[in-house]
């Protein structure tokens, strides 16, 4: 195989992508108005439309599971409308674009929440850090921890956001599973400190993950639902011992292996390569990796759908800088340098002001 293998389309188990070049999921924090998409928000995906697949910003399914300000839902008639502008104009420039669905659970504050709304979680253990709000930097509080009736609807609500989704026009929806959100704070045991059928052993910590893929799938097809993961990842102090990551991450996904899954998308923190080759291993369909690097995902990461190491690719800030980067990396350089003081909130600039070739 040749580099070029990078740039040979690949079947998403029935949605066609010209490339295996991803637009990994970024937190931009330009929603408008009522948590609605944007002309900007369609401006900006569009004219990352060349990469095989974009993945979207995360986009909470419900009010309480906002955990950042002006970050976008799909979970309002006005919210569904907005996105269908963004969906038409990816596809009207040759794209495929899939919905990023995510719980931020104990991440966040009541400030960023209707009045009433506390942040909910699998058990009442804040995270240490702190999130911004409009009122400053304020410290996570303690959640409150979800009953077992609160827990099933949650899992409606992704259910109904994916549905959303698909009535927006999107080729699909990523649940999130990593970076220390709610999906996540199932898994880790940090997080979970519940007794009953959602925590404890493995086989109860995966359950979430596993019933939210099962109920999603149900309602718009497992060939329209991808999964991400980040094992071991401590972002939003998450906590899990290194000897049960891979009992943990093979069980998952073993059960999520059975449904047949547009595919599965890890996140490589650390040196975990031994892991990621075992899920991949275990995962009978398309695999996708964000591997970890010292600075943003480059050329060389190519190599990776050459050696078999993933099927696809996922980009971060080198895409959100480059808007043509397929045709960058084709032609290895030269690329735009991020500005990370544009990267949350603001305008245009460091949004859809980044020149292409």
């Amino acid at each position: 195989m040749t580099t070029a293998s990078a740039f040979t389309p690949i079947d998403l188990r029935g949605t066609p992508l010209s490339n295996r070049i991803a637009m990994a999921p970024m937190t931009r924090s330009r929603a408008g108005a009522g948590a609605t998409a944007t002309e900007l928000t369609a401006a900006y995906y569009a004219q990352r439309a060349s990469a095989g697949l974009i993945i979207t910003e995360g986009i909470q399914p419900s009010a309480v599971g906002q955990g950042y300000p002006d970050t976008p839902g799909l979970h309002s008639r006005d919210q569904i409308a907005s996105w269908r502008e963004v969906t038409d104009a990816v596809h009207a420039a040759g794209g495929k674009i899939f919905a990023q669905i995510m719980h931020t659970g104990r991440i966040g504050h009541p400030v960023l929440l209707p009045e009433g709304l506390v942040n909910v979680a699998p058990s009442a253990v804040p995270a240490k850090g702190q999130v911004y709000t409009a009122e400053g930097p304020k410290d996570f509080v303690t959640p409150r921890e979800l009953t077992g009736d609160e827990v099933r609807a949650t899992i409606a609500d992704f259910v109904t956001a994916s549905r959303n989704a698909i009535d927006a026009g999107f080729d699909g929806v990523e649940l999130h599973g990593a970076n220390g959100y709610l999906i996540h704070q199932f898994l880790a045991p940090g997080s979970n400190r519940r007794t009953d059928e959602w925590g404890g052993t493995p086989e109860n910590r995966i359950r979430f993950a596993v019933e939210t893929a099962k109920a999603v799938s149900a309602e718009i097809g497992a060939a329209r639902t991808g999964l991400r993961l980040s094992p071991g990842n401590p972002f939003n102090d998450i906590s899990e011992p290194q000897d049960e990551l891979e009992a943990t991450y093979t069980a998952l996904v073993k059960e999520i292996g059975a449904l047949d899954l547009a595919y599965l998308h890890i996140m490589e923190v650390g040196p975990i390569r031994d892991l990621v080759s075992t899920l991949r291993a275990g995962f009978n369909g398309p695999f996708i990796l964000n591997p970890a690097t010292e600075g943003p995902t480059g050329h060389d990461a190519l190599a990776l759908v050459e050696d078999g190491t993933a099927d696809i690719v996922s980009f971060g800030a080198l895409f959100l800088a480059n808007p043509d980067l397929p045709a960058r990396l084709k032609a290895e350089g030269p690329y735009n340098t991020p500005d990370t003081s544009t990267f949350y909130g603001g305008t245009d600039k460091g949004y859809t002001d980044y020149p292409a070739l």
